[in-house]
């Protein structure tokens, strides 16, 4: 059974494509605890466009294209962190930008993960910056006893970045999705079998 989070060193990297190939992969559910950014179009429907076939709803859905803390505010929202409660059984949850991202003004998602105590699969890129970003999401993390199933690597090869992050950040190298061009579900299914391994997500 998998049962983990997918969350990364910044918005916008992959993470919702990353999740999707896992969960399409291994038939798992997928759940976006609190989707911002209405406007844009949710992560939901880019998963199931990916071959996701199921889908939890979201605990909260904010109109913004902003943290949840503060597109919650701008929706005259209050979240409620206590209600924000994975599903049962197998799940592939994403959250939202990096692992430090406010779910309010007291409660970063790092925090929330650590109450879940779920395993987590960071998503970086292989881009110039990583090793910072990288290491900086694995500190916060292990600061709050998050276990991390691994790193999971998006962008062209970059051996070296993904080697060092991996032996600095003591964490298993999952493997890399490259950019695709189309980005549909048999391409993504095609290049998350070439470059994963499924069991790497169950143990």
């Amino acid at each position: 059974m998998i049962r983990l989070i997918v969350t990364g060193t910044d918005t916008g990297i992959g993470k919702t494509i990353m999740s999707a190939a896992i969960a399409a992969a291994t038939d798992t559910p997928y759940w976006k605890p609190i989707q911002s950014g209405l406007a844009d179009g949710e992560d939901a429907d880019a998963v199931a466009a990916l071959g996701v076939r199921q889908i939890h709803p979201s605990a909260y859905r904010l109109t913004a294209p902003l943290s949840p803390h503060r597109a919650a505010e701008c929706d005259g929202i209050t979240i409620d962190p206590d209600a924000i409660v994975p599903p049962e059984g197998p799940l592939v949850a994403e959250g939202a930008g990096g692992v430090l991202v406010p779910v309010t003004r007291d409660l970063l998602f790092a925090d929330l993960f650590a109450r879940w105590n779920m395993p987590v699969v960071l998503a970086a890129r292989t881009s110039l910056g990583t090793i910072n970003h990288s290491l900086l999401s694995i500190e916060a993390l292990r600061a709050r006893g998050v276990p991390i199933r691994g790193i999971a690597f998006i962008g062209d090869a970059n051996a070296d970045n993904e080697a060092t992050i991996a032996a600095i950040g003591k964490v298993r190298r999952l493997g890399r999705l490259p950019w695709l061009d189309p980005l549909d579900a048999a391409s993504l299914g095609q290049a998350f079998a070439d470059g994963f391994r499924i069991e790497d997500f169950m143990q």
